[in-house]
């Protein structure tokens, strides 16, 4: 029998943990599978930040580190930097990177680390129990926003791929979602891309990742996927924000 579809090499063969209709390991299988294409398993170093993401470890068999909570571009900054052969990434959610991370996250891309960022933004702290995050939306209730996000206390919801796309140190941002199976080829793009952009030295490549989170939606995971496409797409547009060229450094 032909062989049309496996499981990536670099996914270790054991179960995830996630939420039923949670996303991650989606977002596992095409970094996997984005590895695997170019053959980078043996000098691969990830970085994992704090979250739902943190047990990253567990499933690929790449060297990894385990960052404290927003930290993780620092990190991955020095292993760079020391280790500068290695293709260094980072996972990370949004309470993580955009948070408490937020400084360590502009600061990097802003210097043109030569590192790959995969950033899932599920507009909620996932892990630690569906608190109020700096992407979640206008009116979304969490459990430190009983009430819904209100703009006058709470602020607005933080674009973060257009915002780091304006930073001149940054090769590639994109945002990308995982409802329909051409989204998902659009994810798998990008995700390629943001790991070649560092193969040939073009400096920091971001890719955020919309996200369903049904346990603290309190969703089934239909609707979670509903949502994704009617309130979040619509607020955190689609698309390429930035894609440098290697004639542009050249």
């Amino acid at each position: 029998m032909k062989v049309v579809y496996k499981k990536p090499e670099v996914l270790k063969n054991v179960n995830f943990h996630f939420c039923p209709g949670c996303q991650h390991g989606l977002v596992h299988k095409i970094i996997a599978e984005a590895i695997d294409n170019f053959k980078i398993k043996d000098k691969t170093i990830a970085v994992i930040g704090v979250g739902c993401g943190v047990f990253l470890y567990d499933y690929f068999d790449v060297d990894s580190l385990e960052a404290p909570h927003g930290r993780g571009l620092a990190v991955a900054t020095g292993v760079k930097r020391a280790r500068p052969e290695r293709i260094v990434f980072t996972y990370q959610g949004d309470g993580d990177l955009a948070s408490i991370g937020l400084a360590e996250t502009v600061h990097a891309a802003n210097r043109g680390e030569n590192v790959s960022v995969f950033f899932v933004n599920n507009t909620v702290y996932g892990m630690t129990g569906g608190q109020m995050a700096p992407t979640t939306l206008l009116g979304q209730i969490t459990t430190t926003s009983p009430y819904g996000r209100e703009f006058q206390r709470d602020g607005y919801p933080i674009r973060m791929s257009e915002m780091l796309a304006t930073l001149e140190g940054v090769a590639f941002s994109a945002r990308v979602a995982l409802c329909t199976p051409k989204q998902l080829m659009e994810a798998k793009k990008a995700v390629k891309k943001a790991f070649q952009m560092q193969l040939e030295g073009l400096g920091f490549s971001f890719v955020e990742i919309l996200s369903a989170c049904p346990t603290n939606w309190n969703m089934q995971p239909l609707e979670a996927i509903k949502r994704v496409e009617e309130e979040m797409i619509p607020f955190f547009p689609l698309g390429i924000y930035k894609e440098r060229r290697v004639s542009d450094v050249l």
